[in-house]
């Protein structure tokens, strides 16, 4: 079956999606899998950098995906019920994936965690652990022994059970009978980084995880047949999900760990290579994977990238002086500078919320600075006294996207600046155990909507509508993200975006590399800090970085820095997902530490 076949049948007469109550993403993947002719085919193949620099392949056809996946669900329904929870530790492998689809089989929860090996999880680890309390295990043999090691300092008997997914017999998956699941059951459970407060589990439900399924199919054109290539973490939101609807779907997927990427960017192009006459290639970076691969991934000999339909860009900010440079890189291999498609999404629906429909991407525009600080997004020529943003795309149907005012949640007019709210089918379930935050995170009604042009026509008058903390505007149909409500710093009367600053930082020398910027109070007003760690080849002095840094971020935002500090590379803390945790450096710098 063709994948737009599958996913019409879902879309009602009205646009919206039709899902029966008993579907689930199992139902989905069995029927995927009975109409789909691809059981002799490969659709997923790992590849496997630990051991030599050239790898080793896993590949698997659907018919052996399907035999691994019921035969652990048969083995999980042996030492568990439908209900608990499986948290995943294991590295990025066709293991993983297998565990993932499997205890949604069993009527588990999956939990999509870090592989036991890397280092620097353990407090993180240990939090979501204790928070989810899972009835099971599930890692790969190799890394079965740090698993075991985290789970040392406790007795026997309240050890959790550890299965290696790769240590099942297939021959277990003529005993599997199917798990009845409700479409509004819990699929998958997706931990928040935890950048200032304890980890919250996002409830993906079925209902969730599939509407996303279907949306981003819809919002990114898929030319048939497809093929997925993924480096991302699967424990990310972003790569989780991707790759199950790969597998679910019958995609074919390509599928190696971060540190196979970061060690030589040249493997994640080397399977962008044209692979197949009819080939049609998805994948997803990271705007930091973008100056990484164009410096250290350009190949050495010719690959064919005309099949590259999309890179999905998101997880950080986009900036179009890295997409211009990745574009010039990989030009000459036939790479359009329109495959970029910078995105925005997040955990509390379920994934993707906007990309790129049009031609015109990726699509940027300079806004005045001082207009934007007063809440305004007007465009100008681009000049000492603007900003450039580049837009993240239009709304995924069929799902709602408005811009409130924060305080009275009214909707406001393109061009105003103000918190996010997402309504649709993709909406996550809430927080695991956590009514309060569930219901000021999910549990909200829209204000007065636009009488005219409202983004909201349509939409449900209920209270259902997701605050998603970010703030953002529309401009010519387009959504730009300019920043997070808890991160705004206001100085003087005027709003200043820390991404703003920050990306004023990286731009007065070439001395410094990442910086955070944030606010502490001050006897009169606020008070402007910011943290910069040095370049890896600076050689200039701390005073003469401060002081440059000083220079243009008073210049270019008309606020002088109380305090400028120069830190070494990887000094400034990050949450677990890498990003800079500003709250957590802010905390820290307010207790004098």
């Amino acid at each position: 079956m063709k994948i737009s076949a599958a996913i019409a049948q879902f879309i009602g007469s009205d646009g919206n999606l039709d899902f029966p109550p008993t579907l689930s993403v199992p139902a989905v993947a069995e029927l995927m899998a009975s109409m789909g002719g691809k059981s002799d085919t490969v659709v997923l193949i790992g590849h496997d950098y630990s051991a030599s620099r050239e790898g080793v392949e896993e590949r698997l056809t659907g018919a052996e995906v399907n035999a691994r996946v019921k035969a652990l669900a048969v083995r999980l329904g042996q030492v568990a019920e439908p209900g608990d929870r499986a948290a995943i530790l294991a590295e990025n492998s066709p293991s993983y994936l297998i565990a993932f689809l499997a205890a949604m089989y069993a009527g588990l929860i999956p939990v999509p965690l870090y592989d036991p090996n890397e280092p620097g999880h353990a407090g993180h680890l240990a939090a979501v652990l204790g928070d989810c309390t899972p009835a099971v295990i599930l890692t790969t043999r190799s890394s079965a022994r740090a698993v075991r090691a985290l789970q040392a300092d406790r007795p026997q008997a309240e050890r959790t059970r550890v299965i290696a997914v790769d240590a099942v017999p297939a021959a277990l998956a003529s005993e599997y009978q199917p798990v009845p699941v409700g479409l509004d059951s819990p699929a998958f459970m997706q931990y928040t980084s935890g950048s200032t407060r304890t980890p919250a589990g996002v409830i993906i439900t079925h209902r969730s995880m599939l509407a996303n399924m279907v949306q981003i199919l819809t919002a990114a054109h898929v030319q048939e047949p497809p093929r997925i290539v993924n480096w991302l973490p699967l424990h990310h939101d972003m790569g989780i999900i991707l790759c199950a609807l790969a597998v679910a779907m019958g995609i074919e997927l390509d599928v190696m760990t971060p540190q196979a990427f970061l060690q030589d960017p040249t493997r994640w192009i080397a399977q962008l290579d044209r692979r197949y006459d009819n080939d049609h290639i998805y994948t997803v970076l990271p705007n930091f994977a973008f100056e990484l691969a164009a410096t250290h991934g350009v190949p050495a000999e010719q690959v064919d990238l005309t099949a590259v339909e999309a890179i999905i860009n998101g997880s950080e900010p986009v900036t179009i002086n890295t997409v211009d440079q990745f574009a010039r890189a990989f030009a000459p291999f036939g790479l359009g500078r329109e495959a970029v498609r910078p995105s925005y999404g997040l955990a509390e629906a379920t994934l993707l919320v906007t990309t790129p429909q049009t031609d015109n991407r990726p699509y940027t525009v300079h806004f005045e600075r001082a207009a934007l600080g007063e809440g305004c997004a007007v465009k100008a020529p681009e000049g000492p006294s603007t900003v450039a943003a580049t837009a993240v795309g239009e709304v995924v149907r069929p799902q709602w996207l408005v811009v409130v005012d924060p305080v009275t949640h009214d909707e406001l007019v393109d061009g105003s600046v103000g918190e996010l709210y997402v309504y649709g089918a993709n909406v996550a379930g809430g927080y695991y155990e956590r009514p309060d935050d569930t219901a000021a995170t999910f549990v909200n009604r829209l204000g007065a909507r636009l009488a005219e042009n409202s983004r909201a026509a349509g939409a449900p008058d209920d209270d259902k509508w997701l605050a998603t903390g970010d703030l953002g505007v529309f401009v010519d149909d387009q959504l730009f993200i300019t920043g997070r409500i808890k991160d705004l710093i206001v100085i003087a009367g005027r709003n200043h975006y820390p991404a703003d600053i920050e990306g004023t930082v990286s731009e007065s020398t070439d001395q410094v590399g990442d910086s955070a910027a944030f606010a502490v109070p001050g006897e009169d007003t606020e008070q402007l800090i910011i943290l910069a760690e040095r370049a890896t080849d600076a050689t200039a002095d701390d005073k003469t970085i401060s002081d440059a840094i000083t220079a243009a971020v008073t210049s270019a935002h008309g606020v002088k820095p109380s305090d400028v500090r120069i830190m070494r590379p990887g000094e400034i803390l990050r949450s677990s997902s890498g990003k800079i945790a500003r709250k957590v450096n802010q905390k820290k710098y307010i207790a004098g530490e």
